[in-house]
């Protein structure tokens, strides 16, 4: 390990923790946080990333004319678990290399979902609020217990909320383009066409990464497949599914509820979709929770030494 290389952290959470930051001190003595507090991006960003061989990123966007800018950069190590704001294919092209790790805060994300699931089955937001406006009324709610839970997606997060799930004598169905049979067979799952799920589940939650096969994924037409009673929760990646749809069905009751993490435009500027009494919103904290930062922040320290060839994590 070279300790004299320059080191540069976009992240700006990375940057505020001061356990990480002495953490990435002691293996490197040249490094510059972003304390401005402002996230980068395009020409600021190529501007902080100017002079540094190594740089820990995490929401800012990695793209051809980022990488085309920055010759001397060799070495990204990604702070938080999705790469949907990186190009591969951009770092092959100008021969950078990736530290990457998946999975590392599927605990937090995998609790979120679970506290989101109980939220609104209990209606526990819109009790708070009338409360604090002088409204004493009773909300007649449901269990988690004995629903049936969709998972679309059965990797790292998925897999951890199959766990925390077992206590609640849930149902649970899976739609996951690979085959985890031996995880199915352990934990009694029913994998099924994406469709099937939608149309059978009681909550739905989505956990997929964006690429080119997941935008959208549930559209208009899939969305009205759910049952009126259902509730869906998105705590993996905005632009997953058309909020316009959902905003529609959620406005007509024809869907119980949705909870959302994240959001196709980031802070969402649909007032009407926030401000719905069965729509709750979140500001992207799926990986928020102390240990959760701690665990991203040390693999992207680790993986300014042990990265990899960009097109390995395709």
């Amino acid at each position: 390990m070279n300790t004299k290389e320059k080191v540069a952290v976009c992240s700006r959470s990375f940057s505020k923790n001061k356990i990480l930051r002495a953490e990435l001190l002691a293996r490197y003595s040249q490094v510059t946080f972003n304390d401005t507090g402002c996230q980068l991006e395009g020409d600021s960003l190529i501007e902080f990333l100017s002079g540094h061989a190594k740089a820990i990123t995490a929401l800012e966007k990695i793209d051809d004319y980022i990488l085309s800018s920055l010759p001397e950069l060799k070495v990204i190590g990604k702070y938080g678990v999705g790469l949907d704001m990186i190009d591969l294919n951009a770092m092959h092209q100008y021969g950078k290399k990736l530290g990457w790790t998946s999975g590392v805060n599927r605990r937090s994300a995998a609790e979120l979902t679970l506290v989101f699931a109980i939220l609104m089955l209990r209606h526990i937001i819109t009790a708070n609020r009338e409360v604090l406006t002088g409204t004493w009324r009773q909300h007649k709610g449901g269990l988690l217990s004995g629903r049936t839970i969709g998972i679309i997606g059965c990797g790292n997060i998925g897999k951890d909320l199959v766990k925390l799930l077992q206590p609640f004598g849930c149902s649970i169905l899976v739609n996951d383009i690979r085959n985890y049979g031996d995880f199915y067979a352990e934990y009694d799952i029913k994998a099924i066409k994406l469709e099937e799920l939608l149309a059978k589940a009681d909550i739905v939650t989505l956990h997929l990464p964006l690429d080119k096969s997941t935008i959208g994924i549930l559209n208009a037409d899939r969305l009205a497949l759910m049952k009126p009673t259902a509730i869906l929760i998105n705590a993996a990646r905005g632009g997953l599914v058309n909020e316009k749809a959902l905003k529609k069905l959620l406005e007509t009751k024809q869907l119980a509820g949705a909870a959302f993490d994240v959001f196709a435009d980031e802070p969402p500027q649909d007032r009407e979709l926030l401000n719905l009494p069965n729509f709750l919103a979140t500001p992207h904290i799926g990986g928020s929770a102390e240990e959760a930062i701690l665990a991203m922040g040390r693999a992207a320290i680790d993986g300014l030494e042990n990265a990899k060839h960009p097109l390995d994590f395709l």
